[in-house]
């Protein structure tokens, strides 16, 4: 179900959205249950990434059960275990990523849920793994991620003109007040200081419903990312835009084709040579048939969708930092077998 579905009124939505960044108990640098991988991370400056966008990015790929495409089939089938195999801990229990933290309505070390849509992982599993592997830095992932929101609107950067999207203001605001309250959230913080080191962005549903919306997306998409770095203070910062890639290589709707061109084109721009990347996803996309539903939208609830896209876009982030390449981008369904 989407937040919107849950609260009706706009007031109360929002109130109740603003806890997404602000509220939920501060767990990290504490015993957590479960295996933990690693140890908190200090005496290098905290490594902040902010992951944003709509459901797609709060994240609703099913972990329980024995449909396919839900994350515990994923680690028992013969045919995917070894892939996932890093998730599960001996005796069966999710690993903590103690040098992780994440926060999305509670504030603590990243494991499978808690971080997402209930019951379900969200792009920030895969991401938080990517990033987390590579920095001897601690991370620091917050979301910030409404359902049915639209960057024309929701999200809409100041320098696209008209009313600025109430969700831009919100996570421009939230980022900065948690940031000022680290120690406070996170008891493991050592105080080293923190840098702003990327942003994830994974959006376009909203968009692609209107034909107006889609055509002014890559004039959006490109304001947004000059705005978020002009507003945070971080010029050049790291930028992935996980493309809105539903449908696979077989979507064929003008205008969802139309929002994953925009979001490449805007990442192609010369002057975001070197700083921004878009990563395709559309290879990613698993059919009803292979997922836990078939709804239409957030990715049929895949788990294994979700995982693929936060690692891609995470590897992505890794690359900007310095690291070793992403791998390429798929063009066309046969790179995908």
């Amino acid at each position: 179900m989407s937040i919107e579905k849950k609260f009706g009124n706009r007031n109360v939505l929002l109130a109740a959205l603003a806890a997404v960044i602000l509220a939920g108990p501060a767990l990290a640098g504490q015993p957590v249950k479960g295996p933990v991988k690693g140890s908190v991370k200090g005496s290098l400056p905290l490594k902040v990434f902010i992951l944003a966008g709509q459901s797609n990015m709060e994240g609703h790929g099913e972990i329980g059960g024995t449909k396919q495409g839900t994350l515990e089939t994923l680690v028992k089938d013969p045919a995917s275990a070894a892939r996932y195999k890093h998730l599960v801990a001996n005796g069966g229990k999710w690993v903590v990523r103690n040098d992780v933290w994440c926060v999305y309505g509670q504030k603590g070390c990243l494991t499978v849920g808690g971080y997402a849509a209930k019951g379900s992982i969200g792009p920030e599993l895969g991401f938080g793994w990517a990033v987390g592997d590579y920095l001897d830095n601690q991370v620091l992932l917050i979301k910030v991620a409404v359902g049915g929101t639209s960057l024309a609107g929701n999200w809409r950067p100041p320098s696209s003109g008209g009313t600025v999207g109430e969700w831009y203001t919100n996570m421009i605001n939230g980022v900065k007040e948690q940031l000022q309250n680290l120690k406070k959230d996170f008891p493991g913080y050592d105080g080293k200081g923190y840098e702003i080191a990327g942003f994830g962005w994974h959006q376009g549903w909203q968009d692609g419903c209107s034909q107006g919306m889609a055509d002014e997306y890559e004039k959006n998409m490109a304001n947004f990312i000059r705005d978020v770095r002009k507003d945070l203070g971080v010029p050049n910062m790291a930028f992935v835009i996980g493309g809105s890639g539903f449908g696979g290589w077989e979507q064929k709707v003008g205008r969802r084709l139309k929002i994953m061109e925009a979001q490449k084109a805007a990442a192609g721009l010369p002057e975001f040579k070197g700083n921004v990347l878009y990563v395709e996803t559309r290879g990613f996309f698993r059919p009803r048939e292979l997922s836990p539903n078939g709804f239409g939208y957030h990715w049929n609830c895949n788990a294994e969708t979700h995982y693929l896209i936060g690692e891609g876009m995470g590897k992505a982030m890794v690359e900007l930092l310095g690291g070793p390449k992403a791998p390429p981008n798929p063009t066309g369904p046969s790179e995908n077998k």
